[in-house]
């Protein structure tokens, strides 16, 4: 996992719309960004656990932006740990898809041109996904999970964690919920992330002109 090392700082109980979880605050040692993990049940040395992995994303998660399905990802999500009555979600902070909030939002002018998120990243000089999954590894290893069914339509994610050790042991779809709004943004997922989206859904949709070819999303 190379030389990150990142430091558990403490845990509170956080109840929440969806249930109660314990809330973890993890430091990167290296950046000082801090990471959170929301932990429902006991996870340790279970098997299969419910994972998400979630990036941080301002303006979905916070301010509900339509541009992108982050915000419900995260929802979702939580709820369907809740149900599960065990699992993790790790908050991990790269906004923009690991190139900031400065960035994104220049990304998003440059989207309102007509360019779709992965040319808009590009055009700045940046790659289309700068994200590192070694913390979420890490952390994680700290809480005793080793094998994981995890909640993503990006099969980048799950590479990445083999890669880092962590057993994937299934994948749980993340269905979208698809707007007028958020249909490019999705569209260009499938088709240059190769995000597992079902293209014919999409298509189905009729896309309104307003300008907003996409985001910068968390999956």
């Amino acid at each position: 996992m190379g030389e990150l090392k990142i430091t558990r700082m403490t845990c509170a109980r956080i109840p929440t719309t969806s249930g109660e979880f314990q809330l973890f605050l993890y430091l990167d040692d290296q950046t000082d960004k801090e990471h959170l993990a929301l932990v429902k049940g006991d996870v340790s040395n279970q098997q299969q656990v419910l994972v998400r992995l979630h990036s941080e994303c301002f303006t979905g998660d916070v301010l509900g932006s339509l541009r992108c399905d982050c915000g419900d990802q995260l929802q979702r999500a939580l709820r369907l740990i809740a149900e599960e009555g065990t699992g993790v979600l790790i908050y991990l902070r790269q906004e923009g898809r690991g190139i900031g909030l400065l960035n994104k939002l220049r990304a998003y002018n440059l989207q309102d041109l007509g360019h779709d998120t992965v040319d808009a990243n590009l055009l700045l000089g940046r790659q289309a996904d700068e994200r590192d999954y070694t913390a979420a590894a890490l952390i994680l290893k700290d809480l005793g999970v080793h094998s994981i069914r995890l909640l993503t339509n990006n099969p980048l994610k799950i590479e990445s964690l083999q890669r880092l050790g962590v057993s994937v042991a299934g994948r749980v779809a993340m269905q979208p919920r698809i707007t007028h709004d958020n249909v490019a943004y999705l569209m260009t997922k499938a088709q240059r992330m190769n995000h597992l989206l079902n293209l014919a859904t999409l298509l189905d949709v009729p896309v309104v002109n307003r300008g907003n070819n996409g985001s910068n999303g968390a999956d």
